[in-house]
């Protein structure tokens, strides 16, 4: 028995090996697929893992509050366009953090200078405009954006000065001024709420009638889907003539179709949210129109802050890589001293990045305080850290030179995606700012890994 015991593992042991041989030889088959498959179609690998973290988080809390709640209100049309209009406020600062994380700095005054800005955007429309060229007056709200926008790139500026040329650290600086801009921005008003704001300025904040309908978001997204494809169309063209590797026409045709389908799907659930009934009768009484039996579908369609932050996305996309701004900003953060050596005027260029960076805080003070249609000295707080977590977890690293704006904005997405679930499903404010603080220091490690990993 032991003879045949022994002869029997014996052809057993060969028999395991094949089988290990065989699953390990399968397991090397499916990982040369996927990494064929990556190489292919050119698509960064940290965009998947943050649209794959976000669509756990839609899920997750969606079913959640399906379970604990009875009823799931995460993954609805109101809900999806609510956090679409939430997010752009941070979204368009957080394309700015990218630049000034990517040069080895920091900004920690961005939400105390929103503050500051909406304020002084309040004053003028309501306390000063009025006076002069009189109440509702079509040019108020031109007049106050570009009033905001030169206030906070000017502070941007200072900022950046004091930075460069007087060779005092970023944190130290936006330290300060976080301190110094929150308190302005309670001295301009003496803690009063500047309320109401210009009508027609109210519209850049969303809201029913800060929409362009469900027409307009079907032409909007019929021209992103072009734009979508010119781009493959001419990134391939610019290949042929340079004589760079080409991409399978496979891989093309998927990143246009899925490109398109995501644009498509996103037309579809903006339009499938609807005016409230009270909007709705206000709407037909001005207008003259008879309400049927079974009511009036009117879609909000995209809403006015969203445009402004894809706008902002793209004309940031843009200056990043196709001018030599973009190309001195991630030169001097790869290697300042070698930047400098090569010709470029690095105390200059920080310059211009935080009076850009205070720019686009401009813009954002004109988004959120046009949505909340009034100023007040506490709007903006906390904001610099879901600012500076959005461009971290969108793959902006803090050794400098590597960052991308449409990641700043996708982090921007998933930081507000978890604040809106957390609130929809009643967790405290205090749980909610210690899950800020873990994914922040999560996405930091995580870079940390990745870092090391590519070198």
């Amino acid at each position: 028995m032991s003879n045949e015991t022994s002869s029997q593992e014996k052809h057993a042991e060969p028999n395991n090996k094949v089988q290990s041989g065989q699953s390990s030889n399968n397991d090397a088959v499916a990982e040369s697929a996927i990494v064929r498959f990556l190489r292919a179609t050119e698509v960064d690998t940290r965009m998947l893992g943050m649209i794959g973290a976000l669509v756990l988080i839609w899920v997750g809390f969606h079913y959640y509050g399906q379970i604990f709640n009875g009823y799931g209100a995460f993954l609805t049309p109101r809900n999806l366009w609510n956090l679409s209009v939430q997010t752009s406020s941070i979204a368009v600062m957080a394309t700015g953090m990218v630049l000034i994380i990517v040069t080895r700095h920091i900004d920690l005054s961005a939400g105390s200078l929103l503050g500051i800005t909406a304020m002084v955007m309040g004053v003028i429309q309501v306390w000063i405009l009025p006076q002069i060229i009189g109440f509702e007056h079509p040019a108020i709200w031109i007049i106050t954006v570009c009033a905001g926008i030169m206030f906070g790139a000017t502070i941007g500026a200072f900022h950046g000065f004091l930075i460069a040329y007087l060779g005092i650290p970023a944190f130290i600086v936006t330290l300060g001024g976080l301190l110094i801009w929150r308190g302005s921005a309670w001295w301009v008003a003496r803690g009063e709420t500047i309320a109401p704001v210009d009508s027609t300025f109210t519209l850049l904040g969303g809201g029913p009638y800060g929409t362009i309908g469900s027409d307009g978001s079907w032409i909007f997204g019929l021209i992103a889907c072009a734009g979508i494809i010119a781009l493959l169309v001419s990134g391939r063209r610019q290949r042929i003539r340079f004589k760079f590797p080409l991409r399978p026409m496979w891989a093309e045709w998927l990143i246009g179709i899925v490109g398109s389908g995501l644009v498509l799907g996103a037309v579809m659930v903006m339009n499938a949210y609807p005016w409230p009934k009270g909007i709705v009768k206000q709407h037909a009484a001005a207008n003259n129109l008879e309400i049927p039996e079974g009511g009036i579908f009117i879609s909000h369609g995209f809403a006015y802050p969203v445009l402004i932050a894809i706008a902002v996305g793209v004309f940031m996309t843009f200056l990043t890589t196709r001018t030599r701004f973009g190309r001195y900003v991630f030169a001097i953060g790869g290697n300042p001293e070698a930047a400098e050596l090569a010709g470029i005027n690095t105390k200059r260029m920080t310059m211009m990045i935080f009076a850009l960076m205070g720019a686009l805080v401009g813009i954002s003070a004109t988004i959120a305080s046009a949505r909340l249609n009034s100023a007040t000295n506490a709007l903006g707080q906390l904001d610099e850290l879901y600012v500076i977590a959005a461009a971290v977890i969108g793959g902006t690293s803090f050794a400098g030179g590597i960052g991308t704006i449409y990641g700043a904005m996708l982090g921007a997405l998933v930081m507000q995606s978890l604040q809106s679930g957390m609130v929809l499903v009643g967790f405290d404010s205090a749980i909610q700012q210690m899950v800020v603080g873990v994914v922040l220091v999560a996405a930091v490690w995580l870079d940390t890994l990745y870092r090391r990993r590519s070198v």
